[in-house]
């Protein structure tokens, strides 16, 4: 058995270094990314119809450490022309990730001079952090933490009136993923716990796994996530919950509070359940793995 750590991203074309990406929010006059709320209310007012400010009590958006806040605007006039609504979202008051509906798809393209790339039901403008999906007319602009949490299939839940936060949230592991089940009998099961999946061949850099499939929209923690399923011989062996470095320590205290406290830490990891559960602090994610590789882990990897 050979040790494989090292994670594969799908779009790993869009971790580039921020610097290389252009700005497709300068749209809503002059709006950037990292822009207060207070500097997006008063260029978003000069331009829509109505502008509503929510602050959840409870934070529930994964880039937020402290605070998060939804900017919601509608009848929008741009230079390219009228956006019915979008959402401009605030982790700690910075602006981290924006969702347009209602004619964005036409007004964004209007403006694109680069060629898109396809993924999934996505057109993609790499420079600009642009994402688009024609059949639902509704685009996302993300910062570099949205691109690895995959916030592109993100809905976010305040275009509807009538939402409302639920306090009922767990950081307990999903029952339903089950270490070792098989790709057949396991495969249905998180497709009707997804959004959607899609199912890829591994390029051998795994040793340990041969498949992967990949499940956006998965509940954990009160957020639909992007989980990554890996199979070895046809069985699950390892799990990738993909999180943001602004909640670890929300998870962190969620897994003490089903898991007990940790068995391991250092500056990257800190190891729960007998192995079997490691919180990732250099790249925020949650790793779930059977107790065959967990103790190898423990051995090989971490040398205990």
């Amino acid at each position: 058995m050979k040790i494989e750590i090292k994670k594969l991203f799908i779009l790993t074309i869009l971790l580039l270094p921020l610097t290389t990406f252009s700005q497709a929010e300068i749209i809503f006059n002059g709006v950037t990314l990292e822009n207060t709320s207070k500097e997006v209310i008063q260029k978003m007012s000069s331009i829509s119809a109505t502008v509503n400010i929510v602050t959840p009590r409870v934070v529930r958006f994964p880039l937020a450490k402290n605070t998060e806040s939804h900017l919601i605007c509608t009848n929008i006039s741009t230079e390219n022309g009228s956006i019915e609504k979008a959402i401009f979202t605030f982790a700690d008051d910075k602006l981290s990730h924006i969702e347009a509906r209602g004619n964005a798809v036409k007004v964004f393209e209007s403006n694109q001079k680069d060629t898109a790339r396809t993924y999934l039901d996505y057109k993609v403008y790499i420079k600009n952090k642009l994402f688009l999906n024609e059949k639902k007319d509704v685009a996302w602009i993300l910062n570099e933490e949205g691109m690895h949490l995959n916030l592109f299939t993100w809905e976010n839940p305040y275009f509807k009136s009538s939402y409302k936060l639920s306090l009922d949230i767990s950081g307990k592991i999903p029952d339903f993923i089950t270490m070792g089940e098989n790709i057949n009998t396991l495969k249905p099961i998180l497709e009707v716990n997804s959004a959607f999946t899609n199912t890829e061949k591994l390029d051998g850099t795994d040793p340990n796994a041969q498949v992967q499939i990949n499940c956006f929209g998965v509940n954990y923690f009160g957020f639909p996530r992007k989980i990554e399923a890996r199979f070895g011989d046809n069985q699950l062996n390892t799990v990738w919950i993909l999180t943001a470095k602004g909640e670890e320590d929300r998870i962190r205290q969620e897994l003490i509070k089903h898991y007990g406290k940790p068995i391991f830490v250092n500056d990257s990891w800190e190891i729960f359940d007998n192995w079997k559960i490691g919180l990732r602090k250099d790249k925020p994610e949650i790793l779930l793995l059977n107790q065959e590789l967990g103790l190898f882990y423990k051995k090989e990897f971490f040398k205990q």
